[in-house]
């Protein structure tokens, strides 16, 4: 007798168990901060910074015309650096 008493109270609360796993589910995303892993982008050597004193114009233009094209790269390569360092994973958590 008392075995089933017993059993039945295990089968009880086994019941109310798989009652609580037929709930619904509910997802919920939350933002987790994490640390910027993305390595800085190494600054170009600039052309007007190895010209001596004294050059003339038509190379300094030179110079300055091939720096504006790395000075645009460069910046891009940052912007990029920086927007992968802003973008939060976001990470699913059930409740």
């Amino acid at each position: 007798m008392k075995r089933c008493v017993r059993m039945a109270g295990v089968l009880a609360h086994a019941g109310s168990l798989a009652a609580c796993g037929l709930a619904p589910v509910l997802e919920v995303k939350v933002p987790i901060p994490v640390e910027c892993r993305i390595e800085t982008p190494a600054r170009p050597a600039m052309p007007t910074e190895a010209l001596a004193a004294g050059v003339d114009l038509d190379r300094f233009s030179a110079s300055a015309l091939a720096e504006i094209e790395l000075r645009e790269g460069y910046e891009g390569e940052l912007r990029a650096a920086l927007e992968g360092c802003r973008a939060t994973p976001v990470i699913a958590a059930k409740v």
